[in-house]
Order: C-alpha cells, then sequence, then structure tokens
C-alpha cells in the first residue's frame, strides 16, 4: 500500500490534559490530606488521536481503584494490559468509537473533559477479481474504507460513492466502468486536499483480441468479419486511409465476431479496434485492399473513341488517366468485369492508369493516339476569305488550321477524309498546320501560296500614332487601298496625303490605346494588316483644380527642394523633352531597396480631395531607358494610403517596360479597395518605389500627376 496523503495530526506520545469531574471530588475536597490521598484523580490520557487496536494510557493517581472504562458508545473494558496507581493502560478495540471517556471508580464516575478521537489511516489490503472486464464488480479490501468518497481507476475513471453497489469499513464493491484501463488502483476521500491510497499491485482490465480477420485481402463495398475476444467492448474500428467504422454502423456485433462494410475509399493499413477506454487494439499485419486486373482493347485508338477494359473488381475503378494527364470517362453501364472509358480529346500517347477509390493505381498498357494523315489540299493558291479543301484520313480529329503568319482558318464542313477551310485575312505563302485536339502538329508537305493584289508595307514616319494626328504610311501600291480600321473596330475618317507609295491618315480618337495593327480593305475586297504599331499619346488636362502635381513652381504646384526627400529624382525642364514645362526626371542609375521618388505632407502644395469611385488616376509618364524586367513598382501614396501602380509604361516582349515617347497612364481609383471611399486631402503624398534589382531611373519622366473625373 502507498500513501500520497494522509491528512491527520500524529501526536503520537501526546496526553491530553482533562478536568475531571468525580462524583465525591467537590463533596471531599475540603476534607483532610489524608483521605484526598486515596481518591482517584485521572491527569490526563492518551494518545491522541489513537488508533483502534493501540494502547490506550491513563495518568493519574489511585488507578487501581477503577473498576472498569467505558469507551463510546457503550464499550465497558474492565481487562486492562496494565494497572497501577499511577497507570492504566488498555487496549482500544475496533468497534469504538469518538466520544467522552468515563473510568468508574468506588468513589464515583470520572468523565473526561475532552473527547477520545481516533486516527484511521486508510488502507487498501487487495482487491478481486486481479483481472476484469469492463462491467464486471470489483471487490476492494483494506481498512476504513468506509471513509472513501471515491475509486480512481487508470487514466482517472473515478467511480464515486454513489455507484458503489456495497461499502464498509473493510470493503468496497463497485462496476467496472467501460472506460477503465489496466493500472494501479486508487481510493480517496474525496475531500478537497483528499488523501489517496494506491494499490500495491495492478488490475488488469480485459482489452477486446483479434483472433482472425477476414477477408484479407477484401474488397472495398464488401463486409470484413474480425473474430476475437471481448469484441462487445469495441466502439468503433478504424481502417487504412482514416476510415472510421462507428459500432452503430457495424453489420452484426458479439463478444466474438465483429462483421462490419468496407468503405469504398479504404486504404491498406492496421485494422483497429478501440473499446471505451480508448486503449487501442492492433493487427500485426495490415489489411490489404483487393485491386482490379485489368485487360485493355484496342491499344491504338482515336481521341474521343471508347476502350474496352475487361478484367475483375473493375467496380472498384473510381477514374481513368490517359497520356497526359488527362482523365477519362467511363460511362455507365459498367460491370465488374468489363467497363467502357471514353479517351479524352486532348490525351497523347502514354499509359493509361486506373485508380481506384483507395487511391491504388493499376497500370495499363501504352496507348497510341491515331494521329490524321495530311495528303493534299486544293486549290493550292487561292486569296484570302476564299475556301480551300485539305484531303487525308482521320480529319475529324483536327481542332485547327493554321496559315504560315500563325493566322487561324475557319473550318466549315468536315469529314474523316476532307476539311473544308477558309483561308484568313492577313495569312501569308507557305505552309499549312493541322493541329488536332490533343495538341499534335501534322504540317502540309508543300506550300500554300496566298493569291492577293494587296499593297506592299515599307515603313511608319511616326514611332506611334497618336490620336487625332497624321500617322504616315510607306509603302508600294498603296492606292488600292480603300479603308483602314483601327484597334478597337474603328474606321478612319480623314485622310492628308495619299499616293500610291505613301497614305496619311488621321488616327481616330477612339482608337483603343496600346500596341495594334491596323486593317486593310482594297477596292477589289481583299482584306491585308499593316503591322503593329503603339496608339496613344498624352491625354488633355481636363480639369487643372484636381491637379496633384505639375511641377511648376508658384502655380498649382512647387519645386522638388522640400519633397526630394530620397534625392532620386531632380527637376527638368528641357524643351526638347517637356510636354509642358517643368516635369521630375530620376537621377538614380543604379537603385536597389526602397526609397521615396517625392512626397509631400505640408501645405504648400494644394491637394484635391475626391471620391474614388467617380474618379481616375492619371500622369504623363516618358521611360526613354526600359526598366529591366524583375525590377520593382511603384507605389502612390495619396491621402495616407498607399496603392500599387504596377512598372509604369508598357510591357516588352523581353519582359522591360518603356513607353513610346510620353504617354498617359490611367489608373482607376475604384479597384482599389486599400483607399477609402473619399480621398482626404491631408496626410502623406507621393510617390516610393522598392526594387530587389539594379534599376536604372536616369530614363524615367514624370509629368502631371492628376485626378480626372470619369
Amino acid at each position: 500500500m502507498h500513501k500520497i496523503q494522509i491528512k491527520f495530526r500524529n501526536w503520537a506520545l501526546f496526553f491530553a490534559t482533562l478536568c475531571v469531574v468525580s462524583a465525591g471530588f467537590l463533596l471531599t475536597s475540603c476534607e483532610g490530606e489524608e483521605e484526598e490521598d486515596t481518591k482517584v484523580v485521572l491527569y490526563s490520557f492518551g494518545p491522541m488521536p489513537i488508533a483502534r487496536g493501540a494502547e490506550l494510557k491513563f495518568i493519574g493517581a489511585n488507578l487501581d481503584k477503577v473498576t472498569a472504562v467505558v469507551l463510546p458508545n457503550d464499550i465497558t473494558i474492565t481487562a486492562f494490559t496494565k494497572k497501577e496507581s499511577g497507570l492504566l493502560t488498555l487496549t482500544v478495540p475496533q468497534e469504538a468509537m469518538p466520544g467522552y471517556v468515563v473510568l468508574k471508580t468506588p468513589d464515583g464516575n470520572i468523565t473526561t473533559k475532552t473527547p477520545i478521537g481516533y486516527s484511521e489511516p486508510i488502507s487498501i489490503a487487495g482487491f478481486t477479481p486481479a483481472t476484469v472486464k469492463a462491467g464486471d464488480e470489483l471487490t476492494i479490501t483494506g481498512d476504513y474504507l468506509n471513509l472513501v468518497g471515491e475509486v480512481i481507476l487508470t487514466d482517472r475513471i473515478t467511480v464515486a460513492i454513489d455507484d458503489f453497489t456495497s461499502h464498509s469499513r473493510t470493503e468496497i464493491k463497485l462496476i467496472v466502468p467501460a472506460e477503465a484501463q489496466t493500472g494501479k488502483i486508487a481510493v480517496s476521500n474525496a475531500e478537497e486536499e483528499p488523501i489517496i491510497v494506491y494499490s500495491a499491485t495492478d488490475l488488469t482490465v480485459t482489452l477486446p483480441a483479434f483472433t482472425t480477420v477476414t477477408p484479407n485481402p477484401v474488397k472495398a463495398g464488401t463486409n470484413l468479419t474480425i473474430a476475437g475476444t471481448d469484441l462487445d467492448l469495441v466502439l468503433r474500428i478504424n481502417l487504412g486511409g482514416g476510415k472510421v467504422i462507428e459500432a452503430d454502423d457495424f453489420v452484426s456485433h458479439s463478444a466474438t465476431q465483429i462483421v462490419l462494410a468496407v468503405p469504398d475509399d479504404t486504404k491498406d493499413g492496421k485494422v483497429i479496434m478501440i473499446p471505451a477506454s480508448g486503449v487501442e487494439v492492433v493487427t500485426a499485419d495490415d489489411l490489404v485492399m483487393v485491386i482490379p486486373t485489368v485487360s485493355v482493347t484496342p491499344v491504338t485508338l482515336k481521341n474521343g473513341q471508347d476502350i474496352t477494359v475487361t478484367g475483375t473488381n473493375l467496380d472498384l475503378i473510381d477514374h481513368v488517366v490517359f497520356g497526359g494527364d488527362k482523365q477519362g470517362t467511363i460511362k455507365d453501364g459498367g460491370t465488374a468485369t468489363q467497363i467502357l472509358v471514353t479517351v479524352p480529346d486532348d490525351a497523347v500517347d502514354g499509359v493509361v492508369t486506373f485508380v481506384t477509390k483507395a487511391d491504388k493505381e493499376i497500370t495499363g498498357p501504352n496507348l497510341t493516339m491515331i494521329v490524321p494523315a495530311f495528303s493534299s489540299f486544293s486549290p493550292t493558291s487561292a486569296r484570302a476569305n476564299t475556301n480551300i479543301t485539305i484531303s487525308g484520313t482521320d480529319l475529324d480529329l483536327v481542332s485547327k488550321v493554321i496559315f504560315t503568319g500563325g493566322l487561324e482558318g475557319t473550318i466549315g464542313t468536315r469529314t474523316g477524309t476532307s476539311l473544308a477551310v477558309t483561308v484568313p485575312v492577313g495569312a501569308k505563302t507557305g505552309m499549312i498546320t493541322i493541329v488536332t485536339m490533343n495538341g499534335t502538329e501534322v504540317v502540309s508537305a508543300i506550300d500554300f501560296t496566298l493569291l492577293a493584289n494587296l499593297p506592299t508595307f515599307g515603313s511608319y514616319s511616326e514611332f506611334r500614332g497618336e490620336p487625332g494626328k497624321i500617322l504616315t504610311i510607306n509603302g508600294t501600291n498603296l492606292l488600292l487601298v480603300k479603308e483602314l480600321i483601327f484597334p478597337g473596330n474603328v474606321p478612319a475618317t480623314a485622310y492628308g496625303v495619299k499616293t500610291d507609295t505613301r497614305i496619311e491618315v488621321y488616327v481616330p480618337m477612339d482608337v483603343t490605346r496600346g500596341y495594334g495593327t491596323i486593317r486593310l480593305l482594297t477596292y477589289e475586297g481583299e482584306e491585308g494588316i499593316f503591322p503593329e504599331i503603339f496608339f496613344g499619346a498624352t491625354d488633355p488636362i481636363v480639369d487643372p483644380s484636381l491637379m496633384i502635381n505639375n511641377f511648376e513652381v508658384g502655380t498649382d504646384g512647387h519645386d522638388l527642394s522640400w519633397d526630394n526627400w530620397g534625392g532620386a529624382v531632380e527637376l527638368g525642364n528641357d524643351p526638347a523633352i517637356a510636354i509642358s514645362g517643368n516635369y521630375m526626371h530620376g537621377v538614380l542609375s543604379a537603385l536597389n531597396g526602397w526609397t521615396f521618388i517625392w512626397g509631400c505632407n505640408h501645405d504648400q502644395m494644394p491637394k484635391p480631395s475626391v471620391t474614388k469611385a467617380d474618379h481616375y488616376l492619371k500622369m504623363d509618364v516618358n521611360i526613354t531607358r526600359p526598366f529591366a524586367a524583375g525590377t520593382g513598382s511603384f507605389v502612390m501614396k495619396l491621402g495616407g494610403t498607399d496603392i500599387d501602380i504596377g512598372h509604369l509604361g508598357i510591357e516588352n516582349p523581353d519582359g522591360s517596360w518603356s513607353t513610346p515617347g510620353w504617354i498617359t497612364i490611367t489608373f482607376d481609383l475604384a479597384t482599389y479597395s486599400d483607399l477609402p471611399d473619399v480621398i482626404p486631402s491631408s496626410g502623406d503624398w507621393g510617390m516610393t518605389i522598392w526594387t530587389g534589382v539594379d534599376m536604372d531611373l536616369t530614363g524615367l519622366y514624370i509629368d502631371n500627376i492628376r485626378f480626372e473625373h470619369k
């Protein structure tokens, strides 16, 4: 027996001093000394508290005259272990109770002024049976078990006094809870500062045990039978893949057998039984899931065609993956021995893989996708917007027909052996490429010749087409041009000089900004395309009151003497560069890190307050030295709120950023969720940048940062 706390005071040799009352004491208190010396006098008794079965001592005078000692409750003791004038001793019986002690003498009774108390150490002598099962009755023997308020089984499973089936000083009986585990038994008086006593040996709590698990391997969706002992204790079964089957979902459940349905997505793994105690009982071997066997026909086929899969347990297949990691479609009506699967249109040559719901993969054969044969086309020369016929085999697999120049023809009537294709405007003489649904390309053996009576492009005189201004096109046979159509499908309405080698055309104001091509129509109805050029310029300043900074001293802005916080820019006014007076020019050739471009947090420069839903942010930008790919983007500070405005300029094919001269860049404020609905005129204003690679700002020019009404 192990005691972890016993809350009582052990005054082993302390004797309580008592005031005693004698029937004759007061009557004889005035008598002479000789008579007084014959009276029985009690000075003290103890120890206190005392254990039952221990020796109780009385100290006094003439105690040899005591005829009996009466302990509560009415236990009369006449047999003393020692009886002398100054000392009287006796053994405390087990049935003694707390209370006052009475000494009987010839002169009358002497009653102690203080009650006798007992030390009552709880102890466990043993328990039976040594091995129990949840629901069995457990008997604990010991002493002072009547003081026990609860029994604690391993893993803090508590049985309260009200749940004891029997309770006495020497014995406790209780029903073993389902949650109990093997380990020590503890008894407690259940006080706030409890006395807890542990058993010397472990109580063994029976767990469920496996005998067999069949079948193994098992097919998902079928029943698994577990045989064993004490299986009625099982609350749930865990299978591979994290599958949990509660006892309520078992097909059947007894002390010797559990039958359960194996979930479709169960994976290989241990079978784990879990009783109420939570102690896991695990199989030695993995439960293995059955996998299908497959045979596939045909192995050479078209995209969109079905394969026939035969074998066993095919109902376990969840999906089928073809070459190119493309998933096919399992058709309805399949069985455990045969399924049909449609090959995806974009599948390519490769192994077909069958995947079960448990993520097991079964590798099938290598499948070869049939490629169309391109035998001929006629006529071999034609004009744009006319049809040619492509002949061959398996042409029903073709999804695109690409002419030299990268333009796609329009497929009309099609069969497995022919395609009617419209020659696109802008096509060039060269090979024709047919592209299948899975991306396979087949190129014609001979060139297609484009018959065209189109002008020949030479160059543009301007580096960009500015809306409202003349764009000059140079070339030959330009008098063939009847109409020019600009990006946004906007036809030109005004021309300047028009000769066989030169056309001056006014760029429409509503042309789509950015890089684009010009479509031409000839008087003969043919179409062509002039090469790509940038369309755009700087927008007019509509409302000067919405100007944030135009870098003009003494007007709506100011120079950078106050606001060049990062030293990254300077004020410029070169007429050959400027679009209107002063501008801001970058001076750092290898910026790396974070810096202010400019900033303002004072009232010298008036700043407008606008609603973001109704306004744009605009600025005129000229980037003459491209920002390299990977350089940082700019951040605008508007009334204390930062917004990312990107790299500025236009991205080039190599990933760098520049502009074709001065252009206006527009930002829709409504798209920036961080901005308040009303941008205040107070707070920090300006522009910052962070870059992790060297960035050359010496080709950066910025002017007329402003708001504008939508």
